[in-house]
C-alpha cells in the first residue's frame, strides 16, 4: 500500500493510545490524557531541537542557533497556551477520576526531567522519585551526566573571544548552572558591539522567560486543582514545585540587564 497521510503519521495507532481508567468513564479523563500525551510529544521535540542547538553553539554556528532558539521559544509559548485548555477542567472533574491514576504522576515524566537536566537545572536528588524500571529512567540519568546547553553556550562565547573561567569548565558535570560575574563582564561588550549576537542572546532570554512562565502557570494549575494535597503517586505536590519557580536557564543574560 502506498504511503499516505494516515500511514505516514500512524494515525490509527495514535488514536488508539487514549484509554480511560475510570469506570464508569468520566468525561474529562480524555482531556487529561490527551493534554499530557501532547506535552510528552512537545518534550520529545524540544529535546531533539536542543540536541541540535548544542552542536550549533559549540561549532559557533550563529544562524543555526538563532533559527533553533526561535523554534523552541515558539514551542514554549504553545506549552503555556495549552494550560488554558487544561484549566477548563474543574477540580471536581479531576477528583472524579484522580484515584484511578494510582501510582502514576506527571512528576514521573522522564522526558521533562531530561529537559531540566539538559537546560542545566540539575538536581540528582529528584531521581529518587523515578522508579528505576520507569521507562526513560536511564535516559534521564544520561542527561544528568552530559554537558548542559549552558556548557555549549560557553563554547560559543569562546568563539567570540570570551574567556570562560576554569572553575566553570572544571565544575561537577551534575552541578546546576550558577551565574558568573566574569562571564557577565565579557558578555556586556558583545551585547553592545555585536547586534547579530544580541539577536541570539535576546532569543535565548525569550525562551528562558517562556520556560519560567510555564513553570509558574503549571504550579498555579496544580494548586488550583488539588490545593495543598500531595500529588498522585506520592509526588511532593505544590510546595515542591514552587521551589523551581524563577530558575533561569541563562542567569548571566539576566544579570546584565541593568547594565545595558
Amino acid at each position: 500500500m502506498a504511503l499516505n497521510y494516515a500511514t505516514y503519521l500512524k494515525i490509527p495507532e495514535l488514536l488508539e493510545l487514549q484509554h480511560e481508567q475510570s469506570d464508569p468513564v468520566e468525561h474529562d479523563e480524555m482531556l487529561f490524557i490527551i493534554i499530557h500525551q501532547t506535552y510528552e510529544l512537545w518534550f520529545k521535540l524540544m529535546l531533539h531541537e536542543f540536541d541540535k542547538v548544542k552542536g550549533d553553539l559549540s561549532a559557533g554556528n550563529l544562524y543555526g542557533s538563532i533559527a533553533t532558539f526561535q523554534r523552541v521559544r515558539t514551542i514554549m509559548k504553545t506549552l503555556v497556551a495549552q494550560l488554558d485548555i487544561l484549566e477548563t477542567m474543574t477540580p471536581m472533574s479531576f477528583t472524579s477520576f484522580r484515584a484511578r491514576l494510582e501510582t502514576s504522576s506527571g512528576f514521573q515524566s522522564s522526558q521533562f526531567r531530561e529537559f531540566e537536566f539538559l537546560l542545566g537545572y540539575k538536581r540528582p536528588e529528584v531521581l529518587k522519585y523515578h522508579p528505576e524500571d520507569l521507562p526513560g529512567y536511564e535516559q534521564a540519568r544520561q542527561r544528568l551526566a552530559e554537558r548542559s546547553v549552558v556548557d555549549h553556550f560557553y563554547d560559543f562565547l569562546e568563539h567570540h573571544a570570551v574567556t570562560i573561567p576554569a572553575a566553570l569548565r572544571e565544575k561537577d558535570i551534575a552541578a546546576r548552572t550558577e551565574p558568573n560575574e566574569e562571564v557577565q563582564d565579557q558578555l556586556l561588550p558583545l551585547y553592545k558591539s555585536r547586534p547579530d549576537l544580541a539577536i541570539l542572546f535576546e532569543l535565548m532570554t525569550d525562551f528562558d522567560e517562556g520556560q519560567q512562565e510555564w513553570r509558574y502557570r503549571h504550579v498555579k494549575v496544580v494548586e488550583r486543582t488539588i490545593g495543598s494535597k500531595h500529588g498522585t503517586g506520592g509526588s511532593p505536590g505544590v510546595e515542591f514545585l514552587k521551589k523551581s519557580l524563577f530558575q533561569a536557564v541563562f542567569p548571566d543574560l539576566w544579570a546584565i540587564r541593568h547594565r545595558l
